[in-house]
């Protein structure tokens, strides 16, 4: 429902709404970034939160914290897994913004491409450093909570240029915001995508490093 179900009905609602303001443009080219960015964040970071913590209580990780997998391995392993949801995500979303209209620009796939595995990276590892430290039934509620609050004002359904100008300074270094803005910028022609992905890489790493330290393989 979160990977797949709630993007598309965001998308359609999106695309036949007049609100929010998503700025000068085609409003389906808009939106299908910014939901494709969602769908990054449900399955990278809620959906691997909510199923890690769970895997920490019932004693999975446990077991394979005494492998030679490592919290390094969890996370890629976990990275790649999430890679292929992402793919399919992409596609089914991507279709239905096909089907809406949604014209993006051929020459900004690659960039789009860049961006969705950056933003896989650190919401997986964003993930891992919450269901490493909080029992499962929290990392449900914040997981859940983290990303209604992402999704209103994370700047990933909408510019970050759409925001009060003091939080909009804010948001465009949040990962989330970055995220949005970049596949906007990459799939519209209408934006920056190298600043959003340092600001990616800077948060990939600090969370990376910060989930290594801080991962429990157990209560």
């Amino acid at each position: 429902m979160v990977s797949v179900l709630l993007p598309a009905l965001a998308l359609l609602g999106l695309h036949f709404s007049s609100t929010p303001d998503l700025g000068p443009g085609r409003r389906i080219d808009l939106a299908a970034p910014g939901v494709l960015a969602l769908a990054v964040v449900s399955t990278a970071f809620t959906g691997q939160a909510i199923a890690t913590g769970f895997d920490r209580r019932y004693g999975v990780l446990r077991l394979l914290g005494v492998t030679p997998l490592g919290s390094r391995g969890l996370m890629l392993a976990k990275a790649a897994a999430v890679a292929g949801v992402v793919l399919v995500q992409t596609i089914v979303l991507g279709g239905l913004g096909f089907a809406l209209g949604w014209q993006p620009r051929i020459d900004g796939v690659l960039s789009a491409v860049l961006l969705l595995a950056l933003g896989c990276w650190v919401f997986v590892a964003l993930a891992l450093t919450v269901a490493g430290r909080i029992r499962a039934e929290g990392v449900l509620v914040v997981a859940n909570l983290l990303w209604l609050l992402f999704a209103v004002g994370g700047g990933l359904l909408m510019p970050t240029s759409r925001y009060p100008d003091a939080w909009a300074a804010v948001v465009k270094y949040l990962p989330t915001g970055a995220l949005g803005d970049g596949l906007r910028g990459a799939l519209t022609g209408q934006g920056n995508t190298v600043l959003p992905m340092l600001v990616l890489v800077v948060w990939g790493a600090l969370l990376t490093f910060v989930a290594t330290k801080a991962f429990r393989w157990s209560d």
